[in-house]
């Protein structure tokens, strides 16, 4: 085990909607002291590369991962894979889809701003995003260069969150698909940030007992926003449904404000511990495929 005791399980870099590259991302891991991370980018895993690279020169654990956004019911749902191969061709194709929707999502964000008066070209956010994935977070950008909104947070908070104006939703696959591919690129399945959601207990257990029965590996139970007693919650629920725990501050530096790496609001603490059951679990499963 790391010298370190503790972990932060769900990043997020500049290849989906964080502020920070990859390799800023290890260094400033490295600065505060972190044992491992997991670089969890929304529905694509081309940050990994980068990340493990650099954790190799900096003597960092780096786990890949990838953050799915889903269907289901009653909520949608983002699942979080961790210890994947990011190369593995199925899940590479799969996420390749959701991003070329995201292409098209942007224009319709651009015109929805242009109706409330914010004129915005496509090129000036693809500026922004230096040839990676163009999101929200670049738009966000060039609002507040405009002169739109005072700062990054009023961009989303007034237009680009979820319910606000100029909102556009995401493509999604099944989570039934979304746990079959994490599970064909070798990893383990985790259902984010379930206190998110604003469920009702029953309801919350009920869906993960579904999820469970799909194949779900795990379930954030350390989030960055979750109350002790969604925490406590969910604890029981990974020992009642023999689960592991995962979780992370869903770091996304200057786009996510007061979420520090690590430490969330400044009292988040993943144990290095939850990873060494991930890995204790991943062994079984692959003495299981050796026997059969």
């Amino acid at each position: 085990m790391a010298e370190c005791e503790y972990v932060d399980l769900h990043v997020h870099t500049t290849f989906s909607d964080g502020s920070l590259t990859p390799a800023e991302v290890v260094w400033l891991a490295v600065d505060v002291g972190l044992a491992a991370i997991a670089v969890t980018d929304h529905d694509g895993v081309d940050g990994n590369a980068e990340a493990f690279a650099e954790g190799a020169q900096q003597g960092l654990e780096v786990i890949p991962g990838v953050e799915i956004s889903c269907d289901f019911t009653p909520t949608n749902v983002h699942v979080v894979g961790l210890f994947i191969d990011p190369t593995n061709a199925e899940l590479t194709e799969a996420l390749v889809d959701v991003r070329e929707y995201r292409k098209r999502r942007n224009p319709k964000i651009l015109a929805k701003l242009a109706d409330l008066g914010m004129h915005i070209e496509l090129e000036e956010i693809a500026a922004k995003a230096g040839g990676r994935t163009v999101g929200r977070p670049h738009i966000a950008e060039v609002m507040v260069e405009k002169g739109y909104v005072a700062d990054f947070q009023e961009a989303f908070d007034k237009y680009l969150a979820h319910h606000k104006p100029a909102y556009v939703g995401r493509r999604r696959i099944a989570a039934e698909e979304g746990l079959a591919l994490i599970h064909g690129a070798g990893g383990l399945a985790f259902l984010a940030h379930p206190g998110v959601y604003a469920l009702p207990p029953r309801i919350l257990e009920s869906m993960v007992f579904k999820l469970a029965r799909a194949g779900l590996d795990g379930v954030e139970v350390y989030y960055v926003d979750h109350l002790p007693t969604d925490t406590a919650f969910l604890r029981r629920l990974v020992d009642e449904y023999d689960l592991l725990a995962g979780g992370g501050t869903d770091f996304h530096g200057a786009a996510k404000p007061g979420v520090e790496l690590g430490i969330g609001r400044g009292d988040l603490k993943v144990p290095y511990e939850l990873v060494a059951r991930m890995k204790a679990r991943l062994g079984v499963r692959a003495r299981r495929a050796a026997i059969r």
